[in-house]
């Protein structure tokens, strides 16, 4: 059995010195594959170093380049090239992470929807897939989407939490959905349980988003608090428990899904 992490910070500090020994334990666990996140020009430019560094057969790491809507505030004249640049990295395999994030608003909102056109802009020009994030803004991710989706030739919106009308609204748009674990928080992501069934085989992808949302029905729990790749077993236990399917289905398929959608090889 085989599962690909779509979503995973590895250049989050709290990794630091512990690359290796996280990938260790995420292929002891069965996830073969990794996408590493990108949330900054810095950040994307770790995530490709990591990857070429932690992965000399070029099979198992990959990585995504982008701007995150906290971040939006960052944009400047350089931040097209250099993220042009990176994209045309054979390791870099989606634009983003980019979208809007209205629940914080860390950056102004006007910024944070010019800053994702440019990401949609590249990604229609370099026919990439686009890795975005959303929060309290499904209208205004539609409306901004609606102009590019004909060109894009993919779009998965990561570690999907809303409700059951943006979830129809993503999927009448043929955008993939992640799922993290999210679903396995008792306080707040209930709501998923009956959603999950509602996505189809080949737009349902999995993820850790580790460092962040541990499986809170992980056991046991690592005294550190800190989530890890290797812990994607826990999440496809959760979601496959709430999909009527057996774990060993739903990691075939997930697993096919990102595997088309990134464009991965096939790994031993």
């Amino acid at each position: 059995m085989q599962l690909i992490d779509i979503g995973v910070n590895l250049t989050n500090p709290s990794f630091d010195e512990k690359h290796q020994a996280v990938l260790d334990r995420a292929y002891a666990a069965g996830v073969q594959q990794l996408v590493l996140t990108g949330t900054s020009v810095e950040s994307s430019e770790q995530a490709l170093e990591l990857c070429v560094k932690l992965d000399e057969s070029g099979q198992r790491l990959f990585s995504t380049a982008g701007i995150h809507p906290h971040s939006a505030s960052d944009w400047n004249g350089d931040s097209t090239q250099r993220l042009r640049s990176l994209l045309n990295e054979s390791r870099v395999r989606a634009v983003g992470e980019c979208g809007l994030d209205f629940n914080r608003d860390f950056s102004p909102r006007p910024q944070q929807e010019k800053v994702l056109e440019e990401h949609l802009a590249l990604a229609v020009e370099l026919k990439l897939p686009v890795f975005l994030h959303e929060r309290d803004a499904n209208e205004r991710l539609l409306a901004v989407l609606k102009d590019y989706r004909d060109h894009l030739t993919a779009a998965v919106v990561h570690c999907f939490t809303g409700e059951q009308a943006a979830l129809f609204s993503y999927l009448d748009l043929d955008l993939h959905i992640g799922i993290t674990g999210w679903i396995c928080d008792e306080r707040r992501g209930t709501h998923l349980h009956p959603l999950v069934r509602e996505i189809p085989r080949g737009r349902l992808m999995l993820e850790s988003d580790a460092p962040y949302l541990l499986p809170r029905t992980l056991r046991p729990k690592p005294k550190n608090g800190r989530n890890e790749p290797a812990y994607l077993a826990e999440i496809l236990r959760e979601v496959a428990l709430h999909r009527n399917e057996s774990v060993e289905d739903l990691a075939s398929h997930s697993t096919a899904c990102a595997r088309a959608f990134f464009g991965l090889p096939v790994v031993d």
